[in-house]
């Protein structure tokens, strides 16, 4: 029930809708296709951490915790580890950061270490570490993840 509600809270300030037009833009159209990504991986909040991990219940790490999200939410398959999954999809500029493409940031003194999901307005979520030990939202422009950033990639979701 807690994550439900934190999900709620989350998608009221991030996800506000769209005004209604006859024709979907190609930015309105991708929104659409990867809501089902974001929404999933904010109804993760709170699960809790695990090195290795990609179970929710049992506990993720980032990487797992970005597979099970795509998996279970669009049925793409990826790797479980932050580097490998940076290798697939599009890279993208900071500023053609959409909900649900992934960010990278180096946490452990390489590149492409550590994986979130892109949430808006400079949020992502990630299985963060043993620190705070479960999924939670962060913000790219904190000056621990601004430092580390390494770049964003686009995962095609149909």
């Amino acid at each position: 029930m807690q994550r439900l509600l934190i999900h709620a809270v989350i998608c009221l300030c991030l996800c506000g809708q769209a005004p209604a037009r006859a024709e979907e833009t190609l930015t309105e159209s991708l929104i659409k296709a990867t809501q089902p990504v974001l929404d999933y991986a904010l109804n993760l909040i709170g699960s809790p951490y695990k090195f290795g991990g990609s179970d929710p219940d049992k506990g993720v790490d980032c990487s797992g915790y970005v597979k099970h999200v795509y998996k279970q939410s669009a049925g793409i398959e990826l790797p479980h580890n932050a580097k490998q999954i940076s290798e697939r999809g599009q890279a993208i500029a900071t500023e053609e950061l959409k909900p649900g493409d992934l960010v990278f940031f180096n946490t452990m003194r390489r590149a492409f270490s550590h994986v979130g999901i892109y949430a808006g307005d400079d949020k992502f979520v990630h299985a963060a570490s043993t620190r705070t030990g479960a999924v939670t939202v962060s913000d790219m422009k904190d000056k621990y993840w601004s430092k580390r950033f390494d770049g964003a990639r686009r995962i095609e979701v149909k």
